[in-house]
């Protein structure tokens, strides 16, 4: 099965990622390679929408450590929505999702993303 990569900016900064197929070592690279041209644009935000994902291997993950790290290194995040559940537990056995945002669907990512800028700006305390 082939890997297809659908990218859509949400913001300046901010940009959802949505793969659809099978991350394994035959198509990885389609991954990789949109998620380093999103990083070459210095993003604060990748959400990966894993929603059309129906497998992920040790070559998936290793990409998805990597831009984790890189948005880290530049003061950015990585979030996950709509994990299947074979694929949460690919991330829980490697003990990876303790550290990682998951959001059930892009509205409550929209919510926990407005919250957090408006306690940047001062809108709202610290809750």
């Amino acid at each position: 099965m082939s890997l297809l990569v659908r990218t859509v900016q949400k913001a300046k900064d901010a940009f959802i990622v949505e793969p659809s197929g099978q991350i394994d070592g035959n198509t990885f690279g389609i991954l990789e390679k949109e998620l380093d041209a999103i990083l070459a644009q210095a993003p604060a935000l990748i959400a990966l929408d894993l929603a059309e994902v129906d497998y992920l291997s040790s070559a998936g993950i290793r990409v998805i450590l990597k831009t984790k790290k890189a948005l880290t290194a530049g003061g950015g995040k990585l979030v996950f929505m709509h994990l299947q559940p074979q694929i949460r537990k690919v991330f829980e056995i490697i003990e990876a999702l303790p550290s990682m945002r998951v959001f059930k669907d892009i509205q409550e990512m929209d919510e926990y993303l407005d919250r957090m800028q408006k306690k940047i700006t001062g809108q709202i305390s610290d809750k």
